[in-house]
């Protein structure tokens, strides 16, 4: 036996430690990135903070604070509701965000469905088509949209109906994105269920296939009717006279003259009804599985 032999003997291996590296440790919280997206967050959300705060406010200086007071929503001169120009655009940007939901939302979901079960070479380049509105810079779209409606579809008029149909066209996207994703996710195989069972096509998707899809439906039809409230460049290009401004539009006419903070006021209503819309757009999608497919395996149950 050699001496390095002998030496070895009666020793217990002791298993080496390999070092971690700090930045590849998994359980070192990312202190830096968090800091820096926070700081990204308060950077974004003071200036709205500050604007809604100022909406409040009980005199008429946009950037001093005299005071608590909501006089400048309702029930005084010059608030929102008292205002006829302020009080007109957030009507129409009402009618004109439900009007969208209404004719994109239907359109949408029977785009989804067809290009779901279309399976050929034209079906990949329609998808590619129907993403196109949003992929194109909205000035782009807003002026083809009134070159178009001025030189070519003479027949809708300038205001509410051809705001609606630019509406409709930049926010189908939306409903065919988020209603395909779903359609996907749940596949062909409730549908041949209920076909096995004796269901034709139209009682297949108006039981079976419609309840699994209703919670994308209603996320996507939150989503058209925020982006439709928010949109500003389309509706300037087609919003023809002062009569049809939206909210953004009279923003934009108003916050370069000496404007009250009924201006915040009617701002901070409008941010109000965006982030509601994307909140239940939010709760929507997160109730989407459950309740339908019970819904649709109770159905398929009843016809077995």
């Amino acid at each position: 036996m050699t001496v390095t032999e002998r030496a070895s003997v009666g020793k217990t291996a002791v298993p080496t430690r390999r070092r971690v590296l700090p930045w590849r440790n998994p359980w070192r919280r990312p202190y830096m990135l968090a800091t820096i997206t926070w700081i990204y967050i308060l950077w974004s959300l003071v200036p709205v903070l500050v604007a809604v705060q100022f909406s409040f406010n009980d005199g008429r200086s946009r950037s001093t604070w005299q005071g608590f007071s909501h006089q400048w929503y309702c029930c005084s001169e010059g608030s929102v509701f008292e205002d006829p120009s302020m009080f007109a655009s957030l009507r129409n940007s009402l009618i004109l965000g439900i009007a969208t939901v209404i004719v994109a939302t239907p359109l949408g979901v029977a785009l989804a469905m067809g290009l779901t079960r279309w399976r050929s070479r034209a079906s990949t380049v329609a998808n590619g088509i129907a993403l196109v509105p949003l992929v194109t810079p909205e000035i782009v779209v807003g002026s083809a949209l009134y070159l178009v409606v001025v030189n070519l579809y003479q027949f809708v008029p300038l205001g509410r109906p051809a705001m609606l149909l630019g509406h409709v066209t930049f926010t189908v996207s939306y409903v065919l994105v988020i209603v395909r994703s779903r359609l996907l996710s749940i596949g062909g195989e409730y549908e041949e269920a209920a076909r096995d069972l004796g269901a034709n096509s139209l009682q297949a998707i108006r039981t079976i296939l419609l309840p699994l899809l209703m919670p994308a439906v209603f996320a996507s039809a939150m989503i058209v009717f925020a982006t439709s409230l928010d949109d500003f460049v389309v509706s300037q290009f087609l919003f023809g006279s002062a009569e049809n401004a939206t909210v953004p539009i009279l923003l934009y006419n108003a916050v370069r003259a000496s404007p009250t903070p009924a201006l915040n006021a009617l701002a901070s209503i409008l941010l109000a009804g965006t982030f509601l819309a994307l909140v239940l757009a939010y709760l929507g999608l997160r109730v989407r599985r459950r309740g339908g497919d019970e819904s649709a395996l109770e159905t398929l149950a009843d016809w077995g």
